[in-house]
């Protein structure tokens, strides 16, 4: 089923990976071209383009104004939460960059001091961080709404010369305060006298004239004095961003400039099959992974358009809230996360919202973030009408693991699974003494060192941490924590995270597999499937539904129609007897369901709830369904 044209670039990205990866640098524009793709001197840690000499925000903005496109727009702002719409062509944003990154150098930022950037969707966020690429500083950006104390470890880590904000950020019902938040970390800290530059938005009860020294973004750029490019090698850091666990410091994942850059640019071409003058949609947020990778970086090193969307899938104002920008700015390519689609339809399960747009301008629907449900991939394949790809890939790798190359192939989709692996991932499957396994056996899903560029460099100021965190487990290679198998064409398929693999009486059972098998259920918007600690079978699976909009169905048939379901997709060994309906799932702000957590509560152990929480609210809500009903066992 692989076709030619990807088996042809992932054999030559593993056999001539220098000569592969020095082609792909062409696409970028560098002020000294690089002739040497890895370097392994300091093996484990590798680095790329080792003599290249670049800059990034050139590349995004400048290159494409020189090139004649200037009038193009670049970013389209909507914010769904207030109304307001603005388009900024190539040549607007490149000025609007040069300028803040003249404010950030006046108040002392240069090459490869950090910045700390605290914001909501809003396009300042994307300013500020091109201007700081642009003097060949180094971005940290933080999720607008982390708590104080999560902001003060990120700023105590990085240790930034200024760090900016904005007024707050506005959700549906409600309005977060940043200004207090930041004031309470850089305290924390003992970083008072760190620089604050504050985008001041109406309605915030904090203004930026409360806080002694701080400045205001306006009033700044109002008499700033543009700032040039400042080249940067190829292996200075761009950006730090912070993986988010439920214990100890948070690790600062080292993005590099020119693997980046060159990565980037390749998948934009070559999985996304987006170009210049094409429209890119990333309904995410710049404070994660995928906000870097693709609302900043990658539509803009293409040459595309990228929209910044201030709003949520539902909510706001409705279901429609998608289709609705999809048409207003002929969006050719979404990329959301599936926990989005499943909002959607719960909310509006026969899409009738979607009969009001005119959405022919799509072309793909890109999903990552948590698996793409196979319930949930058919009923958006069905009212969309287009391909939906699912692609896998984490915030340590800044691009996809596995993905359907839409642009290089557009090789046969296989729901449930994110296709194969993407050129430069040596990818194996092996058990837990690091041998490979069959085709069709579930193991451990590795990468084989050398990562390709783009990929994590090192946790920054922690060489140690990095190689204990990610290349200890399995020798020779980064382990990503997640099992899966390959079928006989290749197809990854990813069940979970390891340490959600559960063992019921001797036996080990992804809890994915239920999880799959409980989503077929026409009732089911989406689900979790946990290993509750039992003292005579030592784990039982506990699965915790959320039903869709207007399901009329008595609890006890739904548990036995599930319960069916799971023994005839998995069998009887998964001893799957426990079903409790719940009002909604804990999830991140990036829509990963925080099954550990739920875990913890369930077996009556001490949690700590995560930064990353959208609605700490929720886990109130579950512990009548966590503990009570577990507790009484189903035998």
């Amino acid at each position: 089923m692989v076709t030619n044209s990807y088996r042809d670039a992932y054999d030559r990205s593993l056999t001539t990976p220098d000569k592969f990866w020095l082609e792909a640098a062409g696409r970028v524009s560098w002020s000294q071209a690089p002739h040497q793709a890895v370097d392994s001197a300091r093996a484990p840690l590798y680095s790329w383009y080792p003599d290249g000499v670049l800059n990034t925000a050139f590349n995004a903005l400048d290159r494409h104004v020189q090139a004649g496109r200037g009038d193009q727009d670049a970013l389209i702002y909507d914010s769904a939460v207030l109304g307001a719409k603005q388009r900024y062509s190539y040549a607007e944003l490149t000025d609007l960059v040069a300028r803040f990154a003249g404010v950030l150098r006046a108040q002392g930022v240069g090459k490869g001091d950090r910045v700390v950037i605290y914001m909501p969707m809003i396009p300042e966020a994307a300013i500020a961080m091109l201007a700081t690429a642009r003097l060949g500083a180094i971005h940290s950006v933080v999720f607008g709404g982390f708590a104080p104390k999560e902001l003060a470890a990120r700023i105590c880590d990085a240790a930034p010369m200024a760090v900016v904000t904005a007024s707050g950020g506005i959700e549906p019902s409600r309005r977060v305060e940043y200004l207090p938040a930041v004031a309470e970390a850089l305290a924390l800290a003992g970083a008072e006298g760190t620089r604050v530059l504050v985008k001041e938005r109406d309605g915030f009860a904090a203004q930026r004239a409360d806080f002694a020294g701080w400045l205001d973004w306006d009033e700044q750029m109002a008499g700033a004095a543009a700032a040039a490019p400042v080249d940067v090698s190829a292996t200075d850091p761009l950006y730090i961003l912070y993986t988010s666990g439920t214990t100890g410091s948070p690790k600062g994942v080292v993005r590099d400039n020119g693997g980046h850059a060159v990565a980037l640019g390749w998948t934009m071409e070559n999985i996304y099959d987006v170009g210049p003058g094409d429209v890119m949609w990333t309904a995410s947020d710049v404070g994660w992974v995928v906000g870097h990778s693709y609302i900043v970086y990658g539509p803009l090193l293409a040459g595309a358009t990228t929209v910044l969307y201030e709003g949520k899938p539902v909510g706001t104002p409705d279901a429609g809230a998608f289709w609705r920008v999809i048409e207003d700015y002929k969006v050719n390519v979404l990329f959301t996360a599936p926990t989005a689609l499943r909002a959607i339809r719960k909310a509006d399960p026969e899409a009738a919202l979607l009969a009001r747009y005119d959405t022919s301008s799509l072309k793909t629907l890109f999903a990552a973030g948590e698996r793409l449900d196979t319930d949930t991939y058919h009923w958006a394949a069905r009212i969309l009408g287009v391909p939906v790809v699912d692609h896998w890939w984490q915030t340590e790798t800044g691009w996809a693991i596995c993905a359907n190359p839409r642009g290089l192939d557009s090789l046969p989709i296989k729901p449930g699974s994110p296709t194969v692996a993407m050129p430069g991932f040596n990818l194996g499957i092996v058990d837990s003494s690091g041998a490979e396994v069959d085709a069709g056996t579930e193991g451990n899903i590795v990468l084989r060192l050398p990562l390709p560029p783009g990929t994590l460099t090192t946790l920054w100021g922690d060489d140690d941490r990095y190689i204990s965190s990610y290349l200890q487990a399995f020798e020779g290679c980064y382990a990503t924590g997640d099992s899966g198998y390959r079928d006989g064409d290749g197809y990854l398929f990813v069940m979970g995270r390891t340490d959600d693999v559960i063992n019921v009486a001797g036996h080990r059972l992804s809890t994915g597999s239920m999880e799959q098998a409980i989503g077929q259920h026409p009732a089911v918007a989406e689900c979790a499937v946990i290993g509750v600690a039992d003292p005579l079978k030592g784990q039982r699976a506990s699965g915790y539904v959320v039903l869709k909009s207007g399901v009329d169905l008595s609890v006890p048939v739904l548990e036995r129609e599930l319960i069916a379901l799971v023994r005839r997709e998995i069998g009887a060994v998964a001893d799957f007897k426990n079903v409790a309906v719940v009002e909604a799932l804990p999830k991140t702000r990036s829509g990963k369901i925080l099954r550990k957590t739920m875990r913890q509560i369930a077996d009556g152990e001490e949690y700590v709830v995560p930064s990353t929480i959208e609605d700490a609210g929720v886990l109130d809500q579950l512990m009548a369904a966590l503990r009570p009903a577990d507790a009484n066992g189903a035998g």
